[in-house]
């Protein structure tokens, strides 16, 4: 799966997840530790998402970004200030964003898409069964590397890499 398609995915989860209770226009609470410039295709690809399931931001739908800018510090406040809005549903898109929404709130849903291990972070007691309000995906992305290292050092330790293509 492309990230592209995976961030849609999210934004699936994000607003299918909550809505059939409230008749008002949605709110997402959008929550990173990063820049709005960094996230740029990642953003158009979450809007995609919501305007596939018939979404657009400011008619059918609004999102209240917050953007730490690197300064991990000003999450908790962050989170605080959403978790007291009238939301839908939190999309966390990194593990501090993530692990400072579950600490805002045990009542909005939040939606996490993570590079680390949500159990090992604590942000769920399980990846097959999420429990209370927060959900998510992670990126196998660490593991593999730490695998792919594992392979590279068995395959050099027996020989094997001048079978390597190059």
């Amino acid at each position: 799966m492309r990230r592209r398609d995976f961030i849609k995915v999210i934004a699936v989860a994000a607003v299918g997840w909550p809505l059939g209770a409230q008749a008002q226009t949605p709110v997402i609470g959008f929550l990173n530790d990063g820049l709005p410039d960094s996230f740029g295709s990642r953003l158009q690809a979450f809007r995609e998402g919501l305007r596939e399931l018939g979404y657009v931001e400011r008619q059918s739908v609004e999102i209240e970004f917050r953007w730490a800018e690197g300064h991990y510090d000003r999450l908790p406040a962050m989170a605080a200030d959403l978790a007291r809005r009238q939301l839908a549903v939190i999309a966390a898109s990194a593990t501090p964003a993530a692990l400072a929404a579950k600490r805002a709130t045990s009542t909005i849903p939040i939606v996490f898409a993570i590079g680390g291990d949500p159990v090992k972070f604590e942000l769920v007691n399980s990846v097959a069964r999420p429990d209370g309000n927060v959900t998510g995906v992670y990126f196998f992305t660490a593991a593999l590397a730490q695998k792919k290292l594992g392979l590279l050092h068995e395959l050099v330790a027996k020989g094997g890499v001048d079978r390597l293509p190059r």
